[in-house]
């Protein structure tokens, strides 16, 4: 098999054998961990690299509690309240579909190396990983040529006249979108949901592609297809007339059930997903008092809702009444946050257990139009993103997907830096993707851990128990005062009734300087890396605290910085003491194929560039675009095609120069 390797100057052809190798990491350019000046730094800086400090809310007066006993029982048969089982994959992410070439990749050949290792980070703590690729510009994508999207791209924005708030593009997409995804998933456990292009309906036919080849070419990871994104907002959009219904959305909705059901390219009948409201015009049970769920129980796979529990769209794009983040900000530090945001979907949560559907939070993230500088990429929001996936656990929820924009949003779990950046400056994480990843260990790989929300010791220091496989596992411990001096540190009392504490037990903890910081997060001693650093691997030694328990007492007395979080292993764990880093890729394919000088990224980021003799002395070659490819063959073709079990396919990563083998199609 042969892997198309892309040099910076040179188009070459290596011989690989099948698996997976991984090598160490080189950064392009010299080797150096000189960090080059924001190349934003002279003109506006992108709301995914904001840097704005809050400050962090005074602590509540009065001075809640600094200690407390949780007694929980030993095993699940007489705890009251205990959640479904759930899946160590119960975090997603939900990519917009107009950036999928920013974060997935240019194409099937062309992946991004430090997405695949995020979701590996994911992957082995929770076996899977879920990633729905849609939202608002999902609903006006249309199939094109793979000759119609220039330089081999996957997908391509493009213009439209339709408006809504967030003036988000439709997109064009090729076949080889799906091919894009498939070489994902056969590298990591990725399971996509999508969705079929439905605001664009016009009485008279459906766009049905995503629906074909997403079962054609990603078969089982395709993991369920979208019948509506917002459907309650259409009117307000303009893609309905303004007495747009609930039973005008179920007659829809039928009508689609009866094309799928007509369609011989769509096999698999029973995958749609739907209604993904906004939770703004209409309710929930508006839409089920249509009989919507058993009129279409033989097609619908999962019932979803969508929701942000805030907005910044006056300051983003000039919409309603403008809300200051500073002002904002207490609101996300605290437990009833998360338990008022699920309030209203209780109800729909027990319809869709009563069902024998899961219940998912299909898209969500701190605010709408992108979240608040200063608050969505905050330690804070970490902690707060967290404490809200536990309590939709806990309420029966079977899953939430935060959601991922492009450079225009505060609140990415995840960044790649812009095209023009990529030889200098690497990824950006941001703290809610620790809340993913913590989540991970929380739920483990079992998919038999059941939730309960003990937080009885009041709204700043929430707690909440895991019972694995009938047995209680592990707590997870909440602090979200802020208070350098120690005095708000908590520590809480963990007995086990109808059972005795282990001798010791194992925490981890997730630490930040306050809760208003945005660098140096840590989880068990480990970061991914500030603003530009991150490849997708953890760095840094793992440190597992190892807590002595009295069992003469029937004590495990476990401390929790102010502010932090920790998870207590009660019993033994495969992620706990495991420091053996998850499959991570890498990849000799860089995105400059011209003009790739080899200098100081930090040089690099504010100069006006060297001299053609500088450039020949060195050895540097042509600055003519084209001159050097002309001679060693088109580096710019890509593969374009998918063969599962095949290994050589070339990737690329933004700021490293990495070597390689990944899934091939068509050598």
């Amino acid at each position: 098999m042969l892997s198309l390797v892309l040099c910076s100057l040179c188009s070459l052809m290596v011989k690989v054998d099948a698996g997976v190798t991984v090598y160490g990491q080189i950064p392009l350019a010299l080797q150096t961990t000189a960090s080059a000046a924001d190349a934003a730094a002279t003109g506006k800086v992108l709301p995914a690299y904001d840097q704005t400090l809050l400050s962090p809310p005074a602590l509540p007066d009065p001075r809640p509690p600094t200690a407390f006993t949780l007694t929980l029982p030993a095993q699940n048969g007489s705890v009251i309240g205990l959640s479904i089982p759930q899946h160590g994959s119960f975090f997603g992410f939900s990519i917009e579909m107009s950036v999928i070439n920013q974060i997935l990749g240019k194409n099937s050949s062309h992946i991004n190396v430090p997405f695949l290792n995020l979701m590996s980070n994911i992957h082995q703590r929770a076996g899977a990983i879920d990633v729905r690729l849609g939202g608002n510009t999902q609903e006006f994508a249309k199939l094109v040529d793979d000759s119609s999207i220039p330089n081999f791209a996957a997908v391509s924005k493009e213009k439209t006249n339709l408006k809504n708030p967030t003036l988000t593009p439709a997109v064009i997409y090729t076949k080889d979108l799906f091919y894009l995804v498939a070489n994902i998933t056969a590298l990591v456990n990725v399971r996509c949901p999508t969705g079929i292009p439905f605001a664009t309906y016009n009485g008279t036919g459906w766009s049905l592609e995503i629906a074909e080849l997403g079962q054609e070419i990603l078969g089982d990871h395709l993991l369920g297809l979208q019948g509506g994104n917002e459907p309650d907002l259409y009117a307000a959009h303009n893609h309905r007339p303004k007495s747009y219904t609930p039973a005008d959305y179920f007659g829809e909705f039928g009508s689609l059930v009866k094309a799928i059901a007509e369609d011989d390219k769509i096999p698999r009948k029973n995958m749609l997903i739907g209604p993904s409201l906004a939770s703004a015009a209409w309710t929930l049970e508006q839409v089920w008092d249509t009989g919507y769920i058993n009129a279409y129980s033989d097609s619908l796979s999962i019932l979803t809702i969508e929701n942000y529990p805030n907005n910044n769209c006056a300051a983003q794009y000039g919409l309603g009444t403008p809300r200051d983040p500073q002002t904002e900000f207490p609101k996300y530090l605290n437990h009833d946050s998360g338990l008022n945001i699920i309030k209203p979907f209780l109800n729909s949560s027990a319809i869709a257990h009563a069902a024998g559907k899961p219940f998912i939070m299909f898209e969500t993230n701190s605010a709408s139009c992108g979240g608040f500088p200063g608050i969505s990429d905050s330690f804070g929001a970490g902690l707060w993103a967290l404490d809200y996936g536990l309590t939709m656990a806990a309420a029966n929820f079977s899953g939430a997907m935060l959601h991922v924009g492009g450079q225009n949003v505060f609140y990415n779990p995840f960044t790649a830096p812009p095209t023009n950046q990529t030889l200098f400056h690497q990824w950006t994480a941001g703290a809610v993707y620790y809340s993913v990843l913590i989540a991970a260990e929380v739920f483990g790989s079992t998919n038999t851990s059941q939730i309960l929300d003990t937080s009885n010791n009041g709204i700043f220091t929430p707690s909440y128990s895991i019972y694995e496989n009938g047995a209680l596992a592990r707590v997870a411990l909440f602090n979200y005062n802020n208070d350098a001096s120690g005095a708000s540190d908590i520590t809480a009392t963990v007995k086990v009734d109808g059972g005795t504490v282990p001798a010791q037990v194992l925490v981890k903890y997730f630490a930040g300087e306050s809760v208003s910081v945005k660098t140096n997060l840590t989880w068990a001693g480990q970061t991914l890396g500030n603003k530009y650093e991150v490849d997708g691997r953890l760095k840094g030694q793992l440190d597992v605290k190892t807590i002595t328990c009295d069992q003469g007492a029937n004590a495990c007395l476990i401390p929790v910085k102010a502010p932090g979080f920790a998870l207590v292993f009660l019993t033994e764990s495969p992620a706990v003491q495991d420091d053996t880093p998850p499959t991570t890729f890498a990849t000799t394919a860089v995105t400059r194929m011209f003009n790739t000088a080899t200098v100081d990224p930090a040089i690099l980021a504010t100069s006006n560039g060297i001299s053609g003799k500088q450039r020949q002395k060195n050895h540097l070659g042509s600055t003519s675009k084209g001159a050097l490819l002309a001679a060693n063959g088109n580096a710019g073709s890509g593969l374009r095609t998918y063969t599962p079990g095949i290994f050589g396919l070339s990737l690329v990563v933004g700021a490293a120069l990495i070597a390689m083998r990944v899934v091939v199609a068509g050598c």
